[in-house]
Formats: C-alpha cells, sequence, structure tokens
C-alpha cells in the first residue's frame, strides 16, 4: 500500500510537470523560426492561444472576451487571461475554397439592448454558391435565430468581406467577385460599401433612395474601422500595383477598376475628372496586402496613438500609420515584427489599450516556413518601443536585386523557391513556357492572364495581372532569376527580347 501509495504521487506530480512544462515550451516555441522572441516574451509580446484554424477575424466584445470567426465557420469567444475557449457556432453550411469561407464578424455595439452578432460567408446552395449576411441574437454560450439580411454573387475571390457597427446602422464591405463591371455599377451590391438598417433594409438617408450602396468603386476590402470621431477607413487589395487606405465618403466612387491608386495615368485622370473619383490616402507598390484595421485612441501604448493599426498577409507585418488632427492624411508608416509572426490576417484593440493580432498560417496560401506546429495564434501586445529597432523592427532580407524584385511581385503567388500552389498558382520550377519559350514567358508577365489558364498541359484556376507598369531592367532582372530558379539554369532575358515584345503588345 506504501508503494502504491507513493506510485501515486509520483504520477500526480509528473502529471503537473508535463502540464507546466507543455505551456511554458509552448511559449518558447511560439517564438521560434524565423526568428526567436524569447527575450520579448516579458517584454510586451505574448501569445495567448494557439491551434487556431485561420482566424478570419478577431473582436473585443463586451463581455471583455476576444471573439473568434474562423474561416472553416466556427465562431467562439476567448478568454484573453486563461486563454480558455468557448464555441459558440459552428456553420453547417459554409463554402470554403481558396479565399471563400467565412469572411467577417461584427457585434453590435450596445449588445446589451441589442444583443446581436453579424456574420458574412460564403455558402452552396444546390448547385449555386453566393455570399451571405445573416444576423444572429447571442445568448448565454450560443448563437440562435439566424436571419439572413441579403446574399449577393459570389466569385472564385474577391468576395472581401468585413462588418462594422455605427451608431446603430449597419455597414458591410463587398468584393467585386471577379467582375470588371460591377464595382462602377451603383445597382448592384459587389464592389461597395454597404449602409443598412438591422434587419437588411437600406438606411433612410443613404445617397440613393431604397438603395444601400454608401460607396463604391472597390476591388477586395479587407479591413474597415471607424475612428472614434466617426472617420470610416478601409484597407484594400490592389491588383499588380497600388494596395490602398481610403478615407471613405457618402456617396463617393474610388475608381476600380480604371483608377488604380492615385490617378497618375492620363486614362486614369480622364475617368477621375468624369466620374469625381476619390485618391486612396495610401498606396503601396509593391503591394503587401493588407489586411485587418483598427484604430488607437488610447494612452497605454504612445508610439501607437492617433493611429490606423494595419496588418499584412504579403509583406507580413503590423504597420502603424500616424494619422495628422483631422484624420485625413498619413503623416509617417512604422513596419513591425516583418517576416517574423507570418501571414497576419486581422487584429483587435481592448478598451484597456492592448493589441491582439491573428496570424493566418493555415490559409489556402501559406508562406515559406509555415505553419509552425502550434498554428495558428492570437498574439498580444501590450509594449511596444520603437526605440529598439534591433528587436522590434525588422525589414525585407538582404539579397540581390533579382532576388528582391522577385519577393515583391512574385513570390506571394509562386512562392520563395518558384513551387507556387497546387491547382491555383503554377510552378515556376516545371513550367516549359519558363524554360523553352522565353518570348512566350515574356509575353505574359506583360499582359497578364485570365483564370482559368492552361501551363503545359494543367489548368490552374488563378489569373496573373499584368506587370507591363515594370521598368525594362527590372523586368530582365525578375525573368533571368526565375530563369534560374531550381535546376532551370537557363539564358538570361536580353533587353531586346523585352523590346521587341512590348511593341508587339503595344500595336
Amino acid at each position: 500500500m506504501k508503494y502504491l501509495y507513493l506510485n501515486t504521487l509520483f504520477f500526480i506530480a509528473f502529471g503537473w510537470f508535463r502540464l507546466v512544462y507543455s505551456v511554458a515550451w509552448d511559449q518558447v516555441d511560439t517564438f521560434k523560426a524565423p526568428l526567436t522572441f524569447q527575450k520579448q516574451e516579458g517584454d510586451g509580446i505574448k501569445i495567448i492561444a494557439s491551434n487556431l484554424n485561420v482566424p478570419q477575424e478577431i473582436a473585443w466584445g463586451p463581455d471583455n472576451q476576444i471573439w473568434i470567426a474562423e474561416h472553416a465557420g466556427v465562431v467562439s469567444r476567448m478568454d484573453p487571461v486563461s486563454g480558455s475557449i468557448t464555441k459558440l457556432l459552428q456553420l453547417k453550411d459554409v463554402w470554403q475554397s481558396r479565399s471563400a469561407g467565412l469572411l467577417g464578424m461584427a457585434l453590435h455595439s450596445d449588445m446589451k439592448q441589442f444583443p446581436y452578432v453579424f456574420l458574412c460567408y460564403t455558402f452552396q446552395k444546390e448547385k449555386n454558391y453566393a455570399t451571405r449576411l445573416v444576423r444572429y441574437t447571442s445568448v448565454r454560450d450560443t448563437l440562435v435565430d439566424p436571419k439572413v439580411l441579403m446574399e449577393i454573387p459570389v466569385g472564385n475571390g474577391h468576395n472581401g468581406s468585413r462588418i462594422a457597427v455605427h451608431q446603430g446602422l449597419l455597414y458591410w464591405a463587398t468584393g467585386d467577385a471577379l467582375s470588371l463591371i460591377d464595382s462602377q455599377n451603383p445597382q448592384t451590391p459587389n464592389g461597395k460599401i454597404l449602409r443598412m438598417n438591422m434587419d437588411g433594409s437600406a438606411a433612410a438617408d443613404n445617397p440613393m433612395k431604397g438603395n444601400p450602396v454608401w460607396a463604391w468603386g472597390f476591388r477586395n476590402i479587407q479591413g474597415m474601422v471607424f475612428s472614434k470621431s466617426g472617420q470610416l477607413y478601409t484597407s484594400e487589395h490592389g491588383d499588380a500595383t497600388d494596395d490602398e487606405i481610403n478615407l471613405i465618403g457618402e456617396g463617393k466612387n474610388y475608381g476600380w477598376p480604371t483608377v488604380q491608386g492615385f490617378a497618375e495615368s492620363s486614362e486614369e485622370s480622364t475617368f477621375k475628372g468624369l466620374n469625381n473619383t476619390i485618391d486612396p490616402i495610401k498606396a503601396w507598390t509593391p503591394t503587401i496586402a493588407p489586411a485587418g484595421l483598427d484604430y488607437y485612441p488610447y494612452d497605454k501604448i504612445p508610439a501607437l496613438k492617433h493611429s490606423l493599426l494595419l496588418v499584412t498577409l504579403k509583406a507580413k507585418s503590423f504597420r502603424v500609420l500616424k494619422m495628422d488632427k483631422e484624420g485625413k492624411k498619413i503623416l509617417s508608416e512604422q513596419v513591425y515584427f516583418e517576416n517574423k509572426f507570418g501571414r497576419i490576417r486581422d487584429l483587435c484593440v481592448s478598451p484597456a489599450g492592448d493589441v491582439y493580432l491573428a496570424t493566418s498560417k493555415r490559409d489556402w496560401n501559406p508562406v515559406s516556413g509555415f505553419p509552425l506546429p502550434s498554428d495558428d495564434r492570437i498574439i498580444k501586445i501590450s509594449k511596444l518601443d520603437p526605440a529598439n529597432p534591433q528587436n522590434m523592427i525588422s525589414s525585407i532580407p538582404a539579397g540581390s536585386k533579382s532576388a528582391q524584385l522577385y519577393l515583391q511581385y512574385c513570390a506571394s503567388c509562386h512562392k520563395e523557391n518558384g513551387t507556387g500552389v497546387k491547382g491555383t498558382f503554377p510552378s515556376l520550377l516545371s513550367s516549359l513556357i519558363v524554360v523553352n519559350n522565353p518570348k512566350e514567358f515574356i509575353k505574359k508577365i506583360l499582359a497578364g492572364s485570365n483564370g482559368p489558364v492552361n501551363i503545359s498541359g494543367l489548368t490552374y484556376d488563378a489569373s496573373m495581372p499584368s506587370f507591363a507598369f515594370l521598368k525594362d531592367e527590372d523586368l530582365i532582372e525578375i525573368s533571368t532569376y526565375v530563369r534560374s530558379l531550381g535546376s532551370n539554369h537557363a539564358a538570361p532575358i536580353k533587353p531586346e527580347l523585352i523590346k521587341e515584345v512590348r511593341t508587339a503588345l503595344n500595336k
């Protein structure tokens, strides 16, 4: 009996040791590749959740919990102190394919009186697909009484979407669903910001009576937030150029697809003059794939005060966009954690001034080295020191000019090693066009292509934008680099070939 008693004590002690050790090791492991953050765990950065499945949106709730919407259709809430997660809903009819899935979530700003949770997701109904906006009622540990507010066309990409509630009205940012027409048609819901009542009807004072459209001319909005003063901002994916931050105005046209970024070309300037389009307040080329957007009004982290906070997918970063007093201009941009946490999809800010980031490393387009065993994760930031660049701020890794250009323009689709994404983005290592037909290769880079496309006998869903905006010398660097990837070792591209193909395309 004595040995049995000692044996029992041993296993209890060993069980506690394993529990403590596994938690501690998980905290260390979260700061592994590509850079170790062990020393910073006590310096304002902490992993508070792991093993999530693409948290598409996170929101701070009135219950002081973080509400999580995962891409596959799961809605949960998490205690940010203990890390315990309560599952509230599993959507049964969500259609998940590439970027399609559960796309957006918002909580009513007054959940005591209106305990509403709004979701938008893509779904399949018989042989048809659409994007659905639905209102649920929160009751204890579940979401009930779904009310469908609107259903709109869906595409195999560019479906948005973000939702926000402001002053009792619902705002829904929709993607163009791969249409080059709908964004400029105020009578269709795609490529828009829609403004409606809680029952889905158009707000009475919208620009067009009975129409939910509040603003239009968008490609694929991935972030939307109201500032403390009530100004509405969005982050948007461009095509090959010009990711954008926009300040949204009532009844305004933001130009897509004719105007990309600032109206600079003669075609864009003419279109702007005829349609009174609005320029962004910030644009990026090369693109960074901006995602979740929030506003920081607090004093806790001084470096963030009165800034838009942005997370990115392609650039894998957290960015602080300092605003002017009127909130109409971006004065500066500071980049943090680039290439350290992988793709970051969304963020939220607590009333205490802490910032929470949600990674997106189990999605359809993972980056090299991810996902790690404990992905996806939620990261808490309670302190940020811009004066400590060695630990807190990073830049694109060093490398040749050709490698840098490839990383900036090509790697987000075709991957850093050129292997692509099966069924979506073709491998550059096995493409016969890349190695054996340099003229056709340059033509595809300059002209782009509309998906689906057939390459070397295989069909790929994704289209490719035109990169005709690249200078000849940069195009030579990129194309020659691609032709040297893996075991290709093809001859460098000559300037004469670039000029020949450009001339032929311009005829």
